[in-house]
């Protein structure tokens, strides 16, 4: 069991004093987290968690996150920041997240690495210095940017959409001119999107909104009566009949999240896998039945409870459904209104379309128990 009085490695950063910190680039830690429960030394902290870790680019904060936890979800449990940090959620390759003892508990703190050399008189600073990622955004970059969930349906009827290609081609790509049947307001910058997926409550039957895929994006150049002259700006699919026309959303890439358990039990199901995909493994996009109203955010975790398996009753002949088991982590990346976006951090088994999804919450109760 590591020292729970005063981790050797901090100690000797007190005994150093504050020019040695300050020398050292250890960019202080901030007092405990106002948490009702915490982590302790024996539970919560893997077994063989190192004392130091030195953050390599390609890393995650997930993955840093599963060096030391058993839950990588418990991060901000143990996270120490000080508040001079300008924005204390980035962490650099180079850097070094360490392990000491907080009032008798575990906690993270960070010592940056070299990414100010000062040669007086002159200050000569490094090449720019990229982020380590919260999740790998590269596999869920085109639903942050491009994607779109609309919350009415029945809206979209009022929309322009594409009627036909320059010379009546059906298809069009970057450069060419398409129609576009409806009014298009303004000379912005427009998105094509091609219906996909009607997300749709499995209990209720209420419509939990209808997703747009984008297609690509377009300038508008004239009008005549209900008829739009467009050209196609950039596209990274074919612009086909039917496509729907609609300004770009101001929307900021959203990359700075932390992993977290919500603050309240959430319980639901994997309403889909976009693409059509029904079985689910390991860092695949699903969307879920719970979204904003629901108290979702971004970086929330939930698990994933796998269905038990159907069987019959050897004296009755009726069909059982077996209790579920705990088989995955979904990290929701992009939520809407009632609707959401998660990734799947972690599948010990194949996840399926229908599995039960809920607040991690009782695997720390029982971890504290």
């Amino acid at each position: 069991m590591r020292q729970t009085g005063c981790a050797v490695g901090w100690c000797q950063r007190l005994k150093g004093g504050l020019g040695t910190l300050l020398l050292g680039g250890v960019l202080g830690l901030a007092t405990t987290l106002a948490q009702a429960q915490g982590l302790s030394w024996e539970d919560g902290l893997k077994g063989d968690a190192p004392d130091r870790y030195t953050v390599v680019r390609g890393d995650t904060l997930w993955d840093i996150s599963g060096r030391f936890l058993q839950h990588p979800w418990q991060w901000p449990e143990v996270w120490q920041v000080n508040p001079q940090i300008e924005n204390p959620h980035l962490i650099y390759p180079g850097d070094v997240v360490y392990l000491y003892d907080c009032d008798g508990r575990p906690c993270l703190g960070l010592e940056r690495g070299q990414g100010i050399v000062r040669l007086s008189p002159k200050v000569r600073t490094t090449s720019h210095r990229e982020a380590i990622e919260p999740i790998p955004l590269d596999v869920v970059r085109h639903f942050l940017s491009e994607h779109r969930v609309v919350d009415d349906p029945e809206a979209l009827d009022e929309l322009a959409y594409v009627v036909a290609g320059d010379d009546g081609r059906l298809v069009s790509g970057g450069g060419d001119l398409f129609y576009a049947r409806g009014r298009v307001e303004g000379s912005g910058r427009f998105g094509i999107y091609r219906v996909g997926e009607h997300y749709i409550d499995s209990a209720s039957g209420e419509s939990l909104g209808l997703e747009l895929e984008s297609v690509g994006q377009a300038r508008h150049l004239r009008q005549e009566d209900d008829i739009a002259v467009m050209e196609v700006t950039s596209s990274n699919q074919e612009v086909r009949n039917n496509d729907i026309v609609l300004p770009l959303e101001d929307r900021q890439l959203v990359t700075e999240f932390l992993p977290r358990a919500p603050d309240h039990e959430v319980e639901g199901r994997i309403l889909a896998v976009p693409g059509g995909v029904r079985f689910i493994g390991r860092l695949q996009v699903v969307a879920i039945d719970r979204g904003r109203r629901d108290g979702l955010e971004t970086g929330h975790v939930l698990t994933v409870e796998q269905r038990g398996e159907l069987v019959e009753d050897p004296r009755t002949g009726e069909m059982l459904r077996l209790p579920g088991e705990d088989a995955g982590l979904v990290m929701i990346f992009r939520p809407y209104e009632k609707m959401s976006y998660g990734l799947v951090m972690q599948a010990s088994s194949t996840l399926s379309v229908g599995d039960r999804i809920h607040s991690p919450q009782r695997l720390l109760d029982a971890a504290l128990r």
